[in-house]
């Protein structure tokens, strides 16, 4: 049994982004093809950021799931989350609570999900999972699609609805995967929206996801400090064929450690695909996940034995050293060079927002 990664939209669109992310992926690849001392000085440095990233967090635990700090936010969240994709996917509702139920009481406290997920099902079980006290063991972080302020407005309320919450933890914008999505954000009313309700409580703190290219995760953080805002955390792929291919790790990372932020690994194993390459291991791929300054990685679970798996490996982890380190990318450096592994950078096949342009507003 392999251990599935976090969420995926499943959404296949002909339609087209604002560039091509696969010529552009592919190109990036050309030009940036690491060789064996290019591994060892960039696992020396990440290794340098986890230490300070993880530092004394790292030393603390709950039921054996080490916790980390998540940036400047003074939270601490358990070094495993648990995706809220996969959960709505399981046939069975009631699993789906237990398999909540089952992680929060084993130590994660970090729960993922997102308005869009499986037509709000995934909020709806996480809802009734969060009851009977469950809520305030979470820290519980969800995503809207909304541009702006009307579809914003109307995504959080639904959000808070079915999560039967009066609080969000982290409040992130979802898919920001075209090069327009950060001035859209910013100057239609999305922003405001999202701001307005940090000020009455029903959000506390504000980040961004997305899965397509480095250079959109920098534009909105550039937009956002054009606008005199930090973002708490980002979410991005973080995984041994990233490394290689259109790199978060190498081009972002660095950054959100250096201003504070909260950092956020998804698709450790790209959603199977990674998996699929027969180059690495399931655990391995959780583990360099791990090994980076990560605040948390989460990890779609549709199943207790998927959910045990993810928990093993959160207690099994130990710091990676650079040999190790370079060795795993060493295995992977050819599967990864054009990034057939990782379709959310170089497909539609992630992009739900395209699918759906609705959801924007």
């Amino acid at each position: 049994m392999t251990l599935n990664d976090s969420y995926s939209n499943q959404s296949h669109s002909d339609r087209c982004c604002d560039r091509s992310p696969l010529r552009d992926g592919i190109r990036a690849a050309q030009d940036s093809t690491v060789n064996r001392r290019e591994f060892l000085g960039m696992t020396a440095a990440s290794l340098v950021l986890a230490g300070r990233v993880n530092g004394v967090a790292e030393k603390e635990s709950k039921n054996g799931i080490p916790y980390r700090a998540l940036g400047r936010t003074g939270e601490k969240v358990s070094l495993i989350g648990l995706g809220g994709y996969h959960l709505g996917k399981q046939t069975d509702p009631e699993e789906s609570i237990r398999i909540i139920r089952r992680g929060i009481d084993e130590g994660i406290n970090f729960l993922d999900n997102c308005w869009d997920y499986n037509g709000g099902e995934s909020e709806i079980r996480m809802g009734k999972a969060l009851r009977d006290g469950y809520r305030n063991k979470a820290f519980l972080m969800t995503k809207i699609d909304g541009r702006n302020r009307k579809a914003a407005a109307t995504q959080l309320n639904e959000s808070l609805r079915r999560l039967q919450t009066d609080r969000i933890d982290l409040l992130q914008f979802h898919e920001v995967i075209r090069d327009s999505d950060p001035d859209r954000i910013f100057a239609e009313g999305a922003m405001e929206v999202v701001r307005e309700a940090q000020k009455a409580g029903k959000i506390r703190f504000i980040g961004f996801t997305g899965h397509k290219s480095p250079d959109i995760h920098l534009k909105m953080l550039a937009t956002a400090s054009k606008h005199g805002f930090a973002f708490d955390a980002v979410q991005m792929p973080l995984n041994v064929m990233d490394a290689h291919f259109n790199s978060f790790e190498k081009r972002v990372l660095p950054m959100l450690t250096k201003d504070g932020m909260g950092v956020l690994g998804m698709k450790s194993m790209g959603d199977h695909f990674i998996l699929g390459s027969k180059t690495v291991t399931a655990v391995e791929c959780l583990h360099y996940a791990m090994n980076l300054p990560t605040s948390v990685v989460i990890t779609g679970c549709d199943s207790l034995p998927i959910l045990q798996q993810a928990l093993d490996a959160a207690r099994s982890f130990q710091p990676i050293d650079s040999a190790q380190v370079a060795a795993l990318l060493a295995k992977t450096a050819k599967a990864a060079e054009a990034g057939q592994f990782e379709l959310y950078k170089t497909t539609h096949q992630f992009d739900g927002t395209v699918a759906n342009p609705q959801w924007l507003g």
